[in-house]
């Protein structure tokens, strides 16, 4: 199995178990408040905490869209891993975002709140908006950087084969690298400590896969985009 594939594979690995562990931190309270520290504060519903874990819960769904579409479009089994690991990964991570929104009593949609909003105004943490450029504007069509469009979503679910590989790695590569912004985001500006912990992990772990999909369009004879 090539290096890349085991890096890649161990960063999935980590991120589950990091998954279950924070889960049962937040649900505790544990890590929440420092030595001394009284209860732990509520994030508010407009903070970089909750902000964070409504968007990354979508940014999160449509990956694992993605991911199911390409598995009935190729028999390519190094993509179909990775597919399964980043579905299985975001899934997972998915569920402890809108758990934590259950837990703390807020809504997983606010109406009139428009997407990546909470980057640069929370926690003191001012200066941080440019996070959003950094991952580049989110392109006609497509709710956040990185994001895909319904028409290439539909395009991905029309195609077949190496065709299918090259388009999937390129869409997930853009969306790893909207993602990896969002998740700097609040690894910088979340208070709650375990959230800015798994946003960290989700940085660690895409960027090891971004490495992984560049080198899997280079044996595929292409590239990302852009």
């Amino acid at each position: 199995m090539p290096r890349t594939y085991w890096v890649a594979g161990t960063a999935v690995l980590l991120a589950l178990l990091f998954a279950a562990a924070a889960t049962v931190a937040a649900a505790s309270g544990g890590g929440s408040a420092g030595p001394g520290a009284g209860a732990p504060r509520t994030p508010e519903v407009r903070s970089a905490d909750a902000g964070f874990a409504r968007d990354m819960a979508v940014h999160h769904q449509q990956a694992v869209e993605m991911s199911f579409i390409v598995r009935d479009r190729t028999q390519d089994e190094p993509v179909r891993t990775l597919a399964y690991d980043i579905a299985n990964t975001q899934a997972n991570q998915r569920g402890m975002l809108l758990g934590w929104l259950d837990l703390w009593g807020l809504p997983k949609v606010v109406a009139g709140e428009p997407p990546m909003s909470w980057m640069g105004t929370s926690g003191g943490h001012g200066g941080h908006a440019g996070h959003g450029a950094d991952a580049g504007a989110a392109k006609p069509g497509a709710l956040m950087p990185g994001m895909a469009t319904k028409e290439e979503l539909d395009r991905l679910g029309a195609v077949s084969g190496r065709d299918a590989e090259v388009l999937f790695l390129q869409l997930m590569t853009d969306h790893h690298k909207g993602g990896v912004a969002m998740a700097e985001g609040c690894a910088q500006q979340c208070e709650t400590p375990v959230e800015r912990a798994l946003a960290q992990g989700m940085v660690d772990a895409q960027r090891s896969e971004l490495t992984l999909m560049a080198d899997m369009l280079r044996q595929r004879g292409s590239a990302p985009r852009g």
